[in-house]
């Protein structure tokens, strides 16, 4: 089984390039969907209506993620801190459900399936520690004037842009250091052209 992270700031293209490795043939694990998921835990839904309050939830009842980003990607120490609190609650059952995805594909291509490329959509993954698991990194790159442009399309806050990019590069912090491994895609103009790239990745990791 080969594993392939994807790293990249918001907005850069992570999630075009995950489709079309899953277009070839990959399995794509998205630690964001997960994240949903858990959010719907009880006992998370739980944890995070202690942690931040009933108005952290919607009138459904679940967990409402613009509402809790609104509280936890802004800026000073009270956001930094509910941040750190709300991915103690649901950071490590991401993790267990991404380490047994992976094992899960191990199983089926030792019990004599074809062999695999699993890619790991994994926001902030260097800094997460997934690196490490991944036999190649591609850093899914785009230039500032086009990401702020998508960014303003999806309507994000720009104190929500400053969060994010403040978490995505910690000055001073060695897990922020990009691997020796890495390939670079630049996702910064039209599919075909980017598509043209994850395609060579492709051809290379499979051959």
């Amino acid at each position: 089984m080969i594993v392939v992270g994807l790293v990249g700031k918001m907005a850069a293209g992570k999630s075009t390039v995950a489709r079309m490795f899953a277009a070839l043939g990959a399995r794509v694990i998205d630690a964001d969907a997960l994240a949903h998921e858990v959010l719907d835990e009880p006992a998370v839904r739980r944890a995070v209506v202690d942690r931040f309050g009933a108005g952290a939830c919607g009138a459904d009842g679940r967990v409402d993620r613009r509402r809790l980003a609104s509280v936890v990607f802004g800026e000073g120490a009270a956001a930094a801190a509910a941040l750190a609190d709300l991915e103690a609650i649901v950071h490590p059952r991401v993790r267990g459900r991404m380490e047994a995805e992976l094992a899960d594909q191990r199983r089926a291509e030792a019990a004599g399936g074809e062999p695999r490329v699993v890619v790991l959509d994994v926001p902030l993954l260097v800094q997460a520690g997934w690196a490490d698991a991944c036999d190649v990194v591609v850093a899914v790159e785009c230039d500032e004037a086009t990401r702020e442009r998508r960014l303003d399309d999806r309507g994000v806050d720009p104190a929500q842009r400053a969060a994010r990019d403040r978490a995505w590069v910690r000055s001073g912090d060695p897990r922020n250091a990009v691997p020796e491994k890495t390939v670079a895609v630049d996702a910064a103009r039209d599919e075909a052209y980017t598509f043209d790239q994850v395609r060579r990745i492709w051809s290379e990791l499979r051959r």
